[in-house]
């Protein structure tokens, strides 16, 4: 993909970012989330391509959504399939909590595993320790040879995972290892690209998250030269056997059936993301560890977008300023809530 369209997939991530901070602090992560997408759609059915979401958000939660498959663009130019988050971190924005992103990875028309919006197991490390962790694994046994290949003691070694139920014996398990552990409310793609951030201090993330910001993270992890692996998991296996997790699961292992994906096998990086012909595109609605967040008075507002284009590994960081008085625009009445 052309250097231009880098240009345009950030305007998509500022545009929804913009909108969804209108939203923020108010409770109504739904209402944001909402802003967030349609300000990506409208966005993106402006850039000449011919564009197809493979990987969405919303399904898991019933969450308005750019759904998988649904058609993006103006219908000619290049063929481009798109994962995407319009926010990572709904609740975040709602609460006025900090890491909310907007985010969203394009590549070419075979370049991102296609998965439902489901859950998915995920295991980031940075490049210095690339090809040393292995999910079939315990996690102990990962967490010491991530240790071992950095010259750390397990009480030395950092590890971000969600602050989920799910995870409470986990964390339990890593803390009594001694290992640092810090459990965040949502958002965990920032924190799976800072992992690849050796200023960062964070070494390892771990955890079930959405399948959605697990690809759309694998796109950064690719071009940043760290390593992921991910499993896909039904969703009785993670919120237990209801009968309506249990109906919701059979749609998941009978979708990823049919588009040949296995449900509990590993997936390596190069099958999330097979190739470099990608841009990932984030933009910081509140001020997080990666990016900055929106800053708004009057009708000037600054962002901070992080920009990679995965052919060069060329990343940028772009502070853009927005003037938002055009009232007669479709995306001032986004933003104006």
């Amino acid at each position: 993909m052309n250097r231009s369209l880098a240009i345009e997939f950030s305007r998509v991530t500022e545009s929804a970012a913009l909108a969804a901070f209108s939203w923020l602090g108010r409770g109504d992560k739904n209402s944001a989330d909402n802003a967030a997408v349609q300000a990506m759609r409208m966005i993106l059915n402006q850039i000449s391509m011919q564009g197809e979401v493979v990987i969405g958000e919303g399904e898991i939660d019933k969450a308005p959504m750019l759904y998988i498959g649904e058609k993006l663009g103006v219908g000619k130019g290049e063929e481009i399939a798109i994962a995407v988050d319009p926010i990572d971190g709904t609740r975040m924005v709602a609460m006025g909590q900090s890491n909310a992103l907007s985010v969203l990875a394009a590549g070419g028309k075979n370049t991102f595993l296609k998965a439902p919006d489901m859950y998915m197991e995920k295991l980031v490390v940075g490049q210095e320790v690339k090809g040393m962790v292995d999910l079939c694994l315990p996690l102990e046994q990962n967490l010491r040879r991530v240790a071992s290949k950095m010259g750390k003691l397990l009480s030395q070694l950092t590890v971000v995972i969600l602050d989920k139920p799910r995870h409470a014996d986990v964390i339990k398990r890593m803390q009594k290892l001694g290992v640092k552990v810090m459990a965040i409310s949502d958002g965990d793609v920032a924190a799976a690209i800072l992992c690849c951030l050796p200023e960062s201090g964070i070494d390892m993330l771990y955890g079930i998250g959405g399948a959605p910001e697990g690809v759309v993270a694998a796109a950064a992890i690719r071009s940043l030269g760290g390593e992921m692996q991910a499993r896909l998991i039904p969703r009785h296996q993670v919120k237990g056997n209801s009968p309506e997790n249990q109906t919701i699961s059979v749609d998941e292992i009978r979708r990823c059936e049919e588009i040949g994906v296995e449900v509990n096998s590993v997936l390596k990086l190069e099958d999330l993301v097979r190739d470099d012909n990608l841009i990932f595109s984030a933009t910081g609605i509140t001020n997080g560890d990666l990016l900055k967040g929106i800053y708004r008075r009057g009708n000037l507002a600054t962002t901070e977008t992080l920009l990679i284009r995965g052919h060069s590994r060329t990343i940028r960081r772009i502070q853009s300023t927005h003037y938002l008085d055009r009232k007669d625009t479709a995306l001032y009445r986004l933003i104006s809530g």
